[in-house]
């Protein structure tokens, strides 16, 4: 009985400290969330403060926390664009807040129209006289496009600045698929439908680089006048005509050269910068650290004014489609068809809703996922119920072809859109089989029997099938495209062919009703369902998530991008954020030419939001191309 009874207590001994151990690990979890959540409680007077650590987009993706775990890294931080001008719109009114200062020293970047709006609402900060300051090692063209709309913009001494205008270079692997004997069979419509020619050339053809000169000169023009008009004092013509004697004008010195030119307004460290910022905001009793000052942080301070989407029963429903379209369940941040449609379905029975705002940001993709989404629209119409379709800075081939469902678009002057055009593409390996010695043979019955066949390659029949198939889904496309604009198919055919536009040449073309964003948007269908001006509110459609991002990026080490991890921004820093987004371009061409995808509507030459590849991708990546050379 003594050792039975010794052992019991043990055994207590150790359940008792089990259950000490994951109480306490519970609690710690309890606090790190709660640590982690905004907290209204942590706003006070002075300034707000936005780290602006990351990219500007329409619809933040939510953090995969297993994935993030096990990666050992954070994903770049998102900020969408409608809660920073929520944010700013109400400090502009606050009493608590005494200036805005925006740090962009970790910041990444931005289309140009969601740049334009934040900029639009620094302005009516302003107009509040309330002072709004940047901060930043190095200011690029999207940091810029910001800055100009604040009251001062420093920059620290061993900063600088350069403006490089929009365009550059995308990848081409003709000559790599040839080595690696891979027959990339392309099925497309439209001579400017480029999306597929990475696959096919070693250049872009003729027909693409005649509309990239249209389109990135339309967009460099806008860009300028959107900067000149916030800064008037800046001699932009001197510092991107010939920037090489700008810069040795001020013997090399980035900071010096970017104050003459009017670029930046004062160079300082960031304590220089604090003590100036508490001149204006008050001192911070609680920090008494060299260049702190009273501040309130983006998070607390947005989860303190609230959604601000107003309180009547009469709802105008917003719905998101941002990123790229793909079929099934994907996103947010990814426009997933199976999801939207599915927000639109369960928005369909609710009464309240008066109207609807479909706000578009994407390049494309799947064509039944985008045709998904459009049916869902043309639900919301049957029913009578007013729909806008609101594009953001791109909404291009799948992203117009959801836009047909819309009673009216509005876009901005710096809008992409059109890229009315398809294609296809499958990968066949009949070269590099022969060439290891594995060669397909078998009795086929028709045709079309053990087609497609990836080794022993496609029939001429299956062949032209499948063109065939994509010829008509442009047809399609035309014909939606017609019915929608009042146009005949022939007209639409004239300025389709894959072409994409800026939004001023699209309104010009009938492709777009008016200039306008999303608060445009939701007046004008308030208007159409004949509510007062008082008497509706806005509605996003979607679960909101619980925002647990602070807590993951604390157990992970977190980066802006794997090149800037102590948030570095001069512009070496920015240079090296470069291999990260090449890597991430290779990973996308890789699973577009690669993965299983049917007939699609994207846009090549639609500037997208550069991202970099995880290591994960990264590794993946380098493993399959060493593979095949080694092979």
């Amino acid at each position: 009985m003594s050792f039975l009874g010794k052992a019991w207590k043990v055994i207590v001994g150790i359940k008792d400290a089990l259950v000490l151990v994951f109480m306490l690990l519970f609690f710690i979890a309890l606090f790190g969330i709660l640590s982690a959540s905004p907290n209204p409680g942590q706003v006070r007077d002075g300034a707000l403060y936005i780290d602006l650590s990351g990219y500007v987009v329409e619809e933040s993706s939510p953090i995969d926390p297993i994935e993030t775990l096990l990666a050992g890294e954070a994903p770049p931080t998102e900020y969408q664009v409608r809660d920073l001008v929520r944010a700013l719109d109400a400090a502009a009114g606050d009493e608590r807040i005494k200036a805005v200062v925006i740090d962009m020293t970790g910041f990444v970047g931005g289309g140009q129209v969601h740049l334009q709006e934040v900029g639009e609402a620094m302005d009516r900060v302003r107009k509040a006289e309330k002072p709004v300051l940047t901060y930043a090692l190095g200011y690029a063209d999207d940091h810029m496009h910001l800055a100009a709309h604040a009251s001062e913009v420093w920059v620290d001494p061993l900063g600088g600045a350069l403006i490089a205008g929009p365009g550059g270079s995308n990848l081409y692997y003709a000559r790599l698929l040839e080595r690696l004997n891979v027959n990339a069979r392309v099925y497309r419509v439209g001579e400017f439908k480029s999306a597929v020619e990475p696959y096919l050339l070693n250049g872009p053809s003729e027909a693409a680089m005649e509309n990239l000169r249209s389109l990135y000169g339309a967009m460099w023009e806008e860009w300028q006048a959107n900067v000149k008009k916030a800064r008037p004092d800046l001699q932009l013509e001197r510092v991107t005509r010939d920037p090489v004697a700008w810069v040795q004008a001020s013997s090399g010195d980035l900071a010096k050269a970017a104050l003459e030119a009017g670029l930046v307004d004062k160079l300082g460290d960031r304590v220089e910068f604090g003590t100036r910022v508490a001149e204006i905001a008050g001192e911070d009793r609680w920090n008494e650290k060299p260049g702190a000052y009273a501040r309130s942080d983006f998070l607390p301070y947005l989860a303190d004014v609230g959604p601000g989407t107003g309180s009547s029963s009469n709802t105008i429903a917003v719905v998101t489609v941002a990123g790229t379209i793909v079929d099934g369940d994907a996103g947010p941040g990814t426009a997933g068809g199976d999801r939207i449609a599915g927000l639109l379905d369960d928005a369909l029975s609710d009464d309240g809703i008066k109207g609807l705002v479909v706000r578009v940001n994407s390049p494309g993709g799947s064509v039944t996922a985008s045709e998904e989404i459009r049916r869902a629209i043309e639900r919301f119409r049957a029913k009578e119920i007013p729909v806008a379709v609101s594009f953001g800075n791109v909404a291009a081939s799948g992203g117009y072809w959801v836009a047909t469902a819309g009673d009216r678009i509005f876009a901005q002057p710096e809008t992409i859109t059109g890229s009315i055009g398809v294609f296809a593409v499958i990968p066949t390996f009949e070269g590099a089989a022969n060439e290891i010695g594995v060669n397909a043979a078998g009795y086929r019955t028709t045709p079309l029997s053990g087609q497609p066949d990836l080794i022993a390659g496609l029939t001429p029949e299956l062949d032209t099938i499948l063109q065939a198939g994509v010829t008509d889904t442009y047809s399609d496309f035309l014909e939606r495209v017609a019915k929608a604009r009042g146009m005949t198919t022939e007209k639409v055919d004239q300025i389709a062919q894959g072409r994409v536009w800026d939004g001023g040449a699209a309104r010009q073309l009938g492709l777009v009703d008016q200039f306008g964003g999303l608060s445009d948007a939701l007046q004008w269908v308030a208007g159409e369902a004949g509510l007062e001006e008082d008497d509706w509110s806005a509605r996003f459609l979607g679960k909101q998530e619980a925002n647990y991002d602070s807590l993951i990026r604390q157990l992970v080490t977190a980066s802006v991008a794997p090149a800037a991890q102590a948030r570095s921004g001069d512009l070496f820093a920015m240079a090296a954020r470069q291999r990260e987004v090449l890597l991430g371009q290779l990973v996308a061409d890789a699973n577009r030419l690669s993965g299983a995808q049917g007939v699609q509507a994207y846009c090549l030459e639609c500037p997208a939001l550069p991202q970099p590849a995880r290591r994960s991708d990264t590794r993946s990546l380098m493993q399959w191309l060493g593979a095949w050379i080694s092979g």
